[in-house]
């Protein structure tokens, strides 16, 4: 797993999908009103860890997912980057295990595990055979708590990251152009930093930053763990305990994010690609926390604006112009509001054409709104695409360990049915006039040949430029 590129939303989610294939379990009861989720037990150890323990004996699978709070909000500043390569290098030996012996133990039973940094969590997730639950628990608590933080392996992780992101600024700069969308957006706001680092962050992070990130932040009131699967619920909880139980507690509260404030206005990065023959743009505003009240009205609203292959985003600027081979819209979801973002890419000759029809389609989302029979079936697609999600054991533990770290209950799941149904068409019209921005006040990035397109763009706000090939994701 590269530290290139890192989820900013909870790596809970994200981990739950490195897990699936070997959790396939029907999971979530279906009801008429929609998807409920399974019991499940919470348990508090006395170092603080959170239990979310949800027995399931349907297949002799069971799927873990460890979070720690804090995440690449920990970084130091100017060492942006030093939760992802932590992450990368727990993996690479722990316990009695070197790197080459970890993965066998891992692969010698056709288990799964991974480890990666979030903006704010880190976590692990992991999928084993019932009956090799034992080293799956081992596995995992060596990893958190007994890492080998091995210098020759942090020196080969550590140049893998810088180099993958130069490799992907040389070829394909698509899987970057949210870092400098975050950045842009963001500025001098600990969202604005890149989770997996850049090029100048991360050469200056040092196996000690590592050691220190490690010592302050994984700590045991840091940690929700998640199990879900066929075990005994006394046996697991005793077994924990005692893996992860004399982990002592963190002397200071997990760092958090305040709220940003909103872009008033546009600005413009322009970030040059010379020779490059598409320009890939990044279009957004501050959005919607996790536990927006409104987020499931966002959802609804959004999948009819850019959440699906029949939006109005991509019906415009793909199926009917042609301008891009895809365009599509989001909310990146943390503790505080993320970027509501839009994101596309087109032939650099196109450039001004295919800008000029996504903020004309935003505009028109706020003029005409959402008519009913477009918003019956945005709700019939959520309703349909809703329960997969929750349906396998390493799903329902990244799901549970969602809920925890972001102080949901389980009606985020058993009432999402209702709260869908309930989006009519006057709360739709609220939604979109208090969540989506209008096209005058956006941040806007564009990665492209800047000797072809710098005139043309600066129609749209005061343009601020840099290098693909700065070390960075911001100007200075």
């Amino acid at each position: 797993m590269s530290a290139r590129v890192r989820p900013r939303a909870s790596v809970a989610a994200v981990l739950g999908a490195l897990v699936l294939a070997a959790a396939s379990a029907t999971a979530a009861t279906a009801t008429p009103g929609g998807v409920r989720l399974p019991e499940f037990e919470r348990v508090t150890l006395a170092n603080g860890a959170e239990l979310a323990l949800m027995p399931k004996r349907d297949t002799p699978l069971v799927a873990m997912n460890i979070v720690v709070r804090g995440g690449s909000l920990a970084d130091a500043p100017g060492r942006e980057g030093s939760a992802a390569l932590l992450a990368e290098l727990m993996q690479k030996g722990a316990g009695s295990r070197d790197g080459a012996q970890f993965a066998e133990a891992i692969e010698s039973v056709g288990g799964q595990l991974a480890i990666a940094a979030g903006a704010e969590s880190l976590a692990l997730g992991a999928s084993f055979l019932a009956r090799d639950l034992g080293l799956m628990i081992e596995l995992a608590s060596d990893a958190l708590l007994r890492p080998r933080l091995n210098a020759a392996e942090f020196d080969k992780v550590r140049e893998r990251a810088i180099q993958s992101i130069a490799a992907a600024k040389d070829a394909d700069p698509r899987a970057l152009v949210g870092e400098y969308g975050d950045a842009w957006l963001f500025r001098g706001h600990l969202y604005g930093r890149p989770v997996g680092g850049s090029e100048e962050s991360l050469a200056a992070v040092t196996l000690e930053d590592l050691e220190r990130h490690y010592e302050v932040q994984v700590r045991g009131d840091r940690l929700i763990i998640a199990v879900v699967g066929d075990f005994d619920p006394a046996d697991l909880r005793r077994r924990l305990e005692t893996a992860f139980g004399l982990l002592g507690r963190a002397a200071a509260a997990a760092p958090a994010a305040t709220r940003a404030p909103s872009v008033e206005g546009r600005r413009v990065l322009l970030v040059d690609k010379p020779g490059a023959t598409q320009t890939y743009f990044w279009l957004g505003n501050v959005g919607a926390s996790r536990t927006d009240p409104n987020r499931t009205a966002q959802a609804v609203v959004n999948t009819v604006f850019g959440g699906r292959f029949t939006s109005m985003l991509n019906t415009e600027l793909r199926i009917r112009s042609g301008l891009t081979y895809g365009a599509s819209s989001s909310f990146d979801r943390l503790a505080q509001p993320g970027a509501f973002r839009i994101t596309s890419f087109t032939a650099t000759e196109s450039t001004v054409p295919a800008l000029d029809l996504a903020l004309a389609t935003l505009d028109r989302l706020h003029a005409e709104g959402v008519d009913a029979a477009t918003l019956e079936s945005s709700r019939t697609y959520m309703l349909g695409q809703f329960p997969p999600g929750i349906e396998t054991n390493g799903a329902l533990a990244a799901r549970l360990a969602d809920l925890l770290l972001y102080g949901l209950g389980r009606d985020d799941v058993d009432e999402f049915a209702a709260r869908v149904g309930a989006v009519d068409g006057a709360a739709a019209r609220r939604t979109i006039d208090q969540s989506f921005p209008p096209s005058r006040n956006l941040a806007i990035v564009l990665v492209g040949d800047a000797a072809r397109i710098r005139e043309q763009v600066r129609k749209y706000g005061p343009v601020t430029e840099m290098k693909m090939t700065d070390p960075r994701f911001a100007p200075r």
